[in-house]
């Protein structure tokens, strides 16, 4: 077993990850920036390295800060969390190649499925279905791209291939836009990602948001963990994830993620991820696979009994999957509300200071946050500041025990939208289940 992480993340997750590393008997080293060195892991780790600044890009995302830390407090292992370099294909092998274990994919893993072109190609050859498009990469030739569209048939959408969390990518409605589109998405992307390569599918409708968990050994053992629904999303991000998805039945998931599971196998994966998956009509299509632990994990290991992450430290250090996918029982319903720092209608960010703060408790209710009472929300970092989990046999009860949580929940001192996440769990097309990817931000008026 690994004997020392860095844990390269903050706030709620980082937390997370400390909590299972003592659960396995880890010593934990927190790194953060000078703005976090209150952070509740940072005050409860084992060891902590102040990495630099607030700005991320030289604290969270400085590469040979993180490596150093590790250096000077004999750490064996880095675990990324998610965001920042979580699916970062160079600092993987940094990590690696500077003695230490990365708690991920391999480098080539990630950069296979972080390039959304190349990852589609390879899903294609595992069998995985895909959502109807150019099957690579557009060129420069206006009437090669005019051509692939209307075979595809519009709507249609441009996307980047190093694209990501809802970024780079345009819907295109008819053919008097899309050139202008490509040029545009190009540009951005050479902007956001470095990478201006862009491809193009067919622009689903009514979709829903479904997606697998998986976990995958080096000893070619790969399991999935059912799927998730994360459809309730505002401008391409998740605000309500559950598990399982409404009206995916026992038939469908076992079909689904075999297929998810026996990619892993075909791809040569190592721990855990996520694949998603455009619904509808019945039919799922991948758009992409997250090569990391999720935010919404929690809904998961609710309604399955595994530890995702004490699971990712595990094959990290060359174990076997503890879990075998017969043991594997989907049992009861899980809901995730993200509970953000920001105002429930403008949705601005409000960071300050927490004057008081009261985690809802009772039967089902589970709550990953890194807040406290007199903590500090810094303005520099994406406004999670928390997860609330509810579970109940049904979804009617896990429904049931979010709402009494919502009232219960106390945050004061900044604004937080826990308003719209109680006007959710009493919307009555998200009580009856199946809502698709753009309900949320109609009744939003967005």
């Amino acid at each position: 077993m690994i004997e020392k992480i860095v844990i390269a993340n903050r706030g709620e997750i980082a937390l997370r990850i400390l909590r299972a590393c003592w659960e396995l008997d880890i010593k934990t080293v927190a790194v953060h920036s000078d703005v976090d060195r209150d952070l509740k892991h940072v005050l409860l780790a084992d060891e902590s390295v102040c990495i630099g600044p607030a700005p991320s890009g030289q604290s969270y995302l400085n590469i040979p800060a993180l490596i150093s830390a590790a250096e000077i407090t004999d750490a064996t292992a880095i675990h990324p969390g998610y965001g920042f370099l979580a699916e970062n294909a160079d600092f993987a092998e940094r990590v690696e190649q500077s003695g230490f274990i990365f708690i991920g994919p391999r480098a080539e893993t990630i950069r296979l499925m972080g390039d959304k072109v190349s990852a589609i190609k390879a899903m294609k050859a595992a069998g995985v279905p895909c959502v109807p498009g150019s099957d690579g990469p557009l060129g420069n030739d206006d009437q090669t791209n005019l051509r692939l569209a209307r075979e595809i048939g519009y709507p249609i959408i441009i996307k980047a291939a190093g694209g990501g969390g809802g970024r780079g990518m345009r819907e295109v409605h008819s053919e008097a836009h899309l050139l202008n589109a490509i040029a545009l998405t190009r540009s951005e992307a050479k902007a956001t990602f470095n990478n201006d390569m862009v491809y193009m599918e067919k622009f689903l409708e009514d979709p829903r948001h479904i997606e697998f968990q998986v976990l995958a050994d080096e000893h070619g053992n790969a399991i999935h963990l059912g799927e998730r629904d994360c459809s309730m999303q505002r401008r391409h991000q998740k605000v309500v994830e559950e598990a399982p998805a409404p009206g995916i039945t026992a038939e469908m998931r076992e079909r689904m993620g075999k297929v998810c599971a026996e990619a892993c196998v075909r791809i040569g994966y190592r721990g855990a991820g996520t694949f998603e998956f455009l619904y509808q009509d019945g039919e799922f299509y991948f758009i992409e696979m997250n090569t990391r632990i999720q935010v919404e994990h929690p809904v998961t290991e609710r309604v399955t009994g595994v530890d995702l992450v004490a699971e990712q430290i595990r094959i990290a250090s060359g174990m076997e999957l503890s879990v075998k996918q017969k043991d594997i029982v989907i049992s009861g319903h899980a809901i995730e509300c993200r509970i953000n720092a920001e105002d429930p209608r403008t949705f601005m960010p409000s960071p300050g200071l927490v004057t008081q703060y009261h985690a809802p408790g009772g039967a089902g209710i589970r709550m990953d946050s890194h807040l406290y009472s007199g903590y500090r929300v810094p303005p520099n970092y994406d406004s999670l500041i928390g997860k609330l989990i509810a579970y109940g046999n049904t979804r009617e009860s896990a429904i049931a025990r979010m709402r009494t949580a919502l009232k219960e929940i106390g945050i004061e001192g900044i604004k937080t939208n826990v308003a719209l996440q109680r006007d959710i769990m009493e919307d009555a097309h998200f009580q009856k289940g199946g809502t698709n990817i753009h309900y949320l931000e109609k009744k939003l008026g967005l």
